[in-house]
């Protein structure tokens, strides 16, 4: 268990342990992405390798989502209505480039985003994973609740209106809150009680809170009972594949999370034998554990072998950093930009391996 002290250096660490513990989640689970747990052990065996290509680390949208809010954030400070336009110009940069295995609605409503809608109804009506993905780093970042719901409210509803995204966003967010503040074992109950202030104090939605409070309900009785992740899963009716839903998505990693909130390690792989979409599960854990422990706490030859562009690890790093002390000082920064052209090689070429890998899938063993 890694304590930390309070303050920037502390804030800097939970930021950088977010982005970073995204991003290995995220390469550890994309090989494995859209294959039952029973597959992809046939074909790879037990997890715990980067697999996309042999030892090096690849990213996707779940790491890319959180980037590109964390540098909205970084560009507006406090005022929603500037994050909002941010946001939206990020996702419009972002879809230029033509992002490999981007959802539906994500890609539907960026399509939106060229055609001038507004950034308030831009978004489709899906309950995917889109918001959760950029959730987490608002959770550590923004300290005021109110204003939390309301970024996070923004950044949902910029992509998706269905208000299962934005109380699984705000789950999302709540958790990683609580992981980068707690320095003891947290809870269910500690959890339950910031989820129960962050969505009833709102008008998030019809019976879309009722359900997933029930649902984390359950994710405690069944963490004080020591289950596995893969246990509740199949209670859940995802045995041995975690679907794109984000009422099946969001509770697998809370209950990872709760089961193990300081170790990264397991925590991930717990996720990872789920199958199913296991990019986005193990992304989504790996920020809120990474949150807790930091960059020091992701195992060693996982971050030494992450290896992509234009989100190297270096320029995470650089991000967190920016944004702790913009966040201190209640200021704002221009972030670093990258380049279009060259991200549009590298996703043309990210493409032909996803291609590739993809065939790979059609031969045995099955």
């Amino acid at each position: 268990m890694l304590l930390r002290e309070s303050g920037v250096v502390n804030l800097k660490s939970s930021l950088t342990g977010a982005l970073l513990g995204t991003a290995v989640g995220d390469a550890l689970g994309l090989a494995r992405e859209g294959l039952s747990s029973r597959r992809a052990a046939r074909l790879f065996g037990e997890p715990g390798q980067y697999q996309v290509l042999p030892r090096w680390g690849v990213i996707s949208d779940d790491t890319e989502h959180a980037c590109l809010t964390a540098q909205s954030l970084l560009a507006t400070g406090n005022d929603a209505e500037a994050f909002a336009r941010e946001l939206a110009r990020q996702k419009r940069r972002w879809a230029i480039v033509c992002p490999a295995g981007a959802g539906r609605a994500t890609l539907l409503a960026s399509c939106r985003l060229w055609l001038g809608v507004s950034p308030h109804w831009r978004g489709v009506f899906s309950a995917g994973n889109g918001p959760a993905m950029r959730s987490g780093i608002l959770g550590i970042a923004v300290e005021d609740l109110d204003q939390l719901r309301t970024l996070v409210r923004i950044s949902t509803r910029l992509t998706h209106t269905d208000p299962k995204a934005e109380c699984g966003a705000l789950a999302i967010a709540a958790a990683a809150r609580l992981s980068s503040r707690t320095k003891t074992t947290i809870t269910g109950d500690e959890y339950q009680k910031l989820l129960r202030e962050i969505v009833t104090s709102d008008t998030v939605v019809n019976n879309a809170t009722d359900e997933l409070l029930a649902v984390v309900d359950r994710i405690v009785v069944s963490v004080e009972r020591h289950e596995a992740t893969e246990s509740f899963a199949a209670s859940l009716g995802c045995a041995g594949f975690v679907s794109g839903y984000v009422y099946h998505t969001v509770p697998i990693v809370l209950h990872a999370w709760l089961r193990h909130p300081q170790e990264y390690r397991d925590a991930v792989l717990s996720v990872i034998r789920c199958g199913g979409d296991t990019d986005t599960t193990a992304a989504l854990v790996g920020g809120i554990v990474g949150g807790a422990v930091g960059p020091e706490g992701i195992p060693d030859e996982w971050l030494r072998d992450l290896c992509d562009w234009p989100w190297t690890r270096q320029r995470m790093e650089q991000l967190a950093a920016q944004l702790a002390e913009a966040r201190q000082q209640a200021g704002v920064m221009t972030p670093p930009e990258f380049a279009l052209p060259g991200a549009l090689v590298r996703n043309l070429a990210f493409l032909a391996i996803v291609l590739a890998h993809g065939v790979r899938r059609l031969f045995p063993p099955y």
